[in-house]
């Protein structure tokens, strides 16, 4: 079972930015799309962001499209999220998750690792 671990979340002012890492246990990192979800409080896990195995392919939320870029880097096992313009509404839990194999998709329940997540916080 591989381990994912974000980091890099905290509290920031309305326009700045954060850039989130995950880094993921084992040596099939690059086998695998990624991606992104978050939870505001009171409220369901959605989709942010995901990435193909090689990098190349992305998809990406309406909501954060032209502000946040994913990326990787298969030598570290790690994935990022750099969140840019950052708004009050972005303030979430931040979970980044492994796919059950290459397939990019937007729903939780085709993803079958997740990290424990990272508090972003976006102050008005």
């Amino acid at each position: 079972q591989v381990q994912l671990v974000e980091s890099g979340g905290g509290l920031v002012q309305a326009g700045g930015s954060l850039r989130l890492s995950c880094a993921a246990s084992g040596r099939t990192f690059s086998s695998y799309a990624m991606g992104w979800f978050r939870q505001a409080p009171g409220k369901e896990r959605d989709f942010v962001t995901n990435i193909s195995p090689t990098g190349g392919a992305t998809t990406y939320a309406d909501s954060v499209k032209g502000r946040f870029t994913i990326s990787r880097d298969n030598a570290k096992n790690t994935v990022y999220l750099e969140m840019n313009s950052l708004k009050p509404e972005d303030t979430a839990v931040y979970y980044c998750a492994r796919s059950q194999g290459i397939r990019r998709s937007r729903y939780q329940y085709d993803y079958d690792s997740w990290g424990q997540g990272t508090q972003v916080t976006v102050s008005s």
